[in-house]
């Protein structure tokens, strides 16, 4: 397990096909748009706050639930491995987590553990929700285990530190 749990700000609920993203300039959570492939979220989808992944948002996470939260709940939960992809902005790697909270997921430990369907449904769905958005693509590039997941998430805080010694008016 990573050494304690991590903060995850969830966005989108499992089963949704509404895309909703943080907004700083609202201070809230607003719809973005609407996925247009017939396709849902296979798992909670959001964000790991004070991290800077490579595409200069937040390091995006997938959080296995029992059942869909909603968007801006706060779920404490431990991170058990990476799913590597990239879309029209580049690497845009997501770190698969499970609840502390939830005792349907709590006991996983690596994403290994994960069955093969919902594997295979996480990456279906990322190789296809863009597909009818002219603008956009997305393209699986695997998975990767927990060590992987924890690196990626102490360089995604590094990079936030680093821009914040840079520019402290702009973080």
């Amino acid at each position: 397990m990573a050494d304690a749990p991590v903060r995850c700000v969830i966005e989108i609920p499992k089963g949704s096909r509404n895309k909703y993203e943080y907004d700083p300039q609202l201070g809230g959570i607003k719809l973005d748009r609407f996925i247009s492939a017939s396709v849902v979220y296979p798992t909670d989808y959001g964000y790991m706050p004070d991290t800077l992944a490579p595409d200069g948002d937040p390091l995006d996470v997938l959080v296995c639930v029992s059942e869909p939260t909603f968007p801006g709940c706060t779920v404490l939960a431990n991170p058990i491995g990476l799913f590597k992809m990239s879309d029209e902005k580049g690497p845009d790697d997501h770190v698969v987590c499970v609840p502390c909270d939830d005792p349907g997921w709590n006991e996983v430990r690596d994403v290994n553990e994960l069955s093969a369907q919902l594997r295979a449904e996480i990456s279906h769905f990322f190789s296809v929700y863009k597909d009818l958005d002219p603008t956009r693509h997305s393209e699986v590039k695997g998975w990767g285990d927990r060590d992987e997941a924890t690196a990626r998430i102490s360089e995604a805080r590094d990079r936030l530190r680093a821009r914040r010694a840079r520019d402290p008016k702009n973080s």
